[in-house]
């Protein structure tokens, strides 16, 4: 590569970041549609071996997946609404059975006064913002709805995002053949092979850990449900969610469980139970789920998940979120690139 190259490469990749930068705003909608396309495009290659027209295929994945959003929409979110209003009003109780169960050892062994906790504040504030709660949410519909460009940036968004989804989808692979023929002759093997890694690493995230996570969210909903927790389906999303980091959904979600269930019940067999139905999970997680949704790939590693999405929102707000794991990806499997060959080179040898 000659030194000309190597400055129109960089040239191009300093423009694209800044026009990145500036059209910021407007390309949400476009992101979101491209990642949506991203994560279909599977199932309408499997259906198109079905002899089914790429249009026809697109379709019955859009009107499926649509179907199962607005459902689970319908019967998750006021469940969870309830939950949410059920667990701030208990909050104050539940600070006191902690201080009761906690005071004995914090005096005893820690030598602390509890009176420096100031729990009985910490109530009344949190007894005070619930109340309020109405009327803040009045306020801010009330200053949303008087803000014209937030509420057509927001509906803008909504519209537009499964429009532009729907005919990237349709014509996934007409990009792709383009971009193809776009590449140099002479770079063209190796980029192809840095896209197949950036693909199967994305793709491990994105359609496979994403699975994971759902599938975790759903089994421990369930099994809380069984075993009687009262806010079952809040800690289940919260478990399930944060499962994309090792082991941590796992220990958070367990001892919400646990504290959850031992302030209903004070019944340490129900304790146990919560504890099996996590243990039960994991080894779903372990043998079935990573196995079959992700399988040998090589995802993202979690600290570099978290990274990515943390550096994206503070550059470019919610559009730099979105734009984290691709770019993401596809940095790892750069610079892993750039390792081999550097291992490979004179200069490691040296």
């Amino acid at each position: 590569m000659t030194n000309n190259t190597r400055w129109f490469w960089l040239a191009l990749i300093l423009f694209s970041f800044i026009l990145l930068y500036f059209l910021a705003p407007i390309l949400t909608p476009f992101v979101m549609g491209a990642l949506l396309a991203y994560l279909g495009d599977p199932l309408v290659d499997r259906l198109e071996t079905f002899k089914l027209s790429r249009t026809l295929s697109v379709v019955i994945v859009f009107v499926v997946l649509s179907t199962i959003f607005l459902i689970t929409f319908l019967l998750v979110i006021p469940v969870l609404e309830t939950q949410i209003k059920n667990l701030i009003h208990k909050l104050p109780a539940f600070l006191d059975w902690g201080l009761n169960q906690l005071q004995p050892y914090l005096k005893k062994d820690l030598d602390v006064d509890v009176s420096v906790l100031e729990i009985d504040r910490i109530k009344a504030m949190i007894g005070s913002h619930w109340n309020q709660a109405g009327g803040i949410i009045r306020s801010l519909i009330s200053a949303i709805s008087h803000s014209g460009m937030f509420v057509v940036a927001w509906i803008a968004n909504i519209v537009l995002t499964p429009v532009i989804a729907f005919y990237m989808l349709r014509d996934w692979d007409h990009f792709v053949a383009y971009i193809h023929d776009l590449l140099p002759r002479s770079a063209e093997p190796t980029i192809n092979q840095l896209a197949k890694e950036s693909d199967e690493v994305l793709g491990a995230f994105l359609r496979g850990q994403l699975l994971v996570m759902l599938c975790l969210a759903t089994i421990y909903t369930f099994g809380l449900w069984l075993v009687g927790v009262e806010f079952a389906l809040l800690i289940g999303l919260l478990a399930g969610f944060l499962s994309f980091v090792p082991y941590l959904g796992l220990i958070i979600g367990a001892a919400v469980a646990v504290l959850a269930v031992m302030f209903q019940t004070q019944d340490y067999m129900d304790v146990m139970l919560v504890l099996l139905v996590f243990a039960i999970a994991q080894i779903i997680e372990g043998m079935i789920l990573t196995p079959l949704l992700v399988g040998e790939r090589i995802g993202l590693h979690p600290v570099t998940v978290i990274f990515a999405v943390l550096a994206g929102g503070q550059l470019f707000g919610f559009f730099g979120v979105l734009l984290a794991l691709p770019i993401a990806a596809i940095l790892a499997v750069i610079m892993r690139h750039l390792h081999s060959s550097y291992k490979e080179s004179h200069i490691y040898r040296i």
